[in-house]
């Protein structure tokens, strides 16, 4: 991307969405100078302008949350960018995931629904609670794989047998029990994500 094909406002800045690659959950909204821009595309790191303090900063280069750029894109004006970031910690100056964790969050927006899920997974693998089903299964390997090729079953008899309603939850069983499957071999959706774009080329 050339710095000239940005449409900078009147105090040279573009805002910028920053967008978490794997899951597409939005992280924070910051803005870029024409310095900023060249810097995050020099570096592949994310760099912005910091309207508060007047200067250039670089994201984590004091916290450590990082966020390495995947794409730069921008919209049909040239006068806003979107930035798709793998990020290290959280984005937010107070700890939060991402800036926008107030509001309406019920019922979460559907491309919310499975980052949420790996994460508890992710929580249930480190701290393995008494009475966790999912620490249960995380404790067990060859269950995990058993169950998943048991809820296989189930949503391919539902298709055959059974309502759309019972396709759906079946569906989500494989989903839910997938993950962990994925999680206990250090893998993620994403992989499968991955494997699915590559064979889309």
């Amino acid at each position: 991307m050339e710095l000239l094909e940005v449409n900078f406002d009147q105090n040279g800045l573009v805002p910028c969405i920053v967008q978490d690659w794997g899951s597409g959950e939005v992280l924070t909204l910051a803005y870029m100078n024409a310095e900023a821009l060249a810097l995050t595309q020099q570096t592949r790191e994310m760099h912005f302008w910091s309207r508060s303090r007047q200067e250039l900063w670089h994201k984590g280069a004091t916290s450590g949350n990082t966020q390495s750029l995947k794409a730069l894109r921008y919209d049909c004006d040239a006068d806003a960018l979107l930035a798709l970031v793998e990020a290290t910690g959280p984005a937010c100056h107070t700890g939060e995931r991402t800036c926008f964790y107030r509001g309406d969050f019920v019922p979460q927006a559907p491309y919310e629904v499975l980052p949420a899920l790996e994460r508890t997974i992710a929580d249930r693998k480190s701290a393995l609670p008494d009475g966790s089903y999912t620490a249960a299964l995380l404790a067990k390997p060859s269950w995990i794989g058993e169950k998943v090729q048991e809820e296989a079953e189930e949503v391919t008899r539902a298709a055959r047998e059974e309502s759309d309603e019972r396709v759906a939850n079946e569906a989500a069983d494989v989903l839910y029990h997938l993950s962990v499957l994925l999680a206990s071999r250090d893998l993620s959706l994403i992989d499968a994500k991955r494997v699915l774009d590559e064979r889309s080329r």
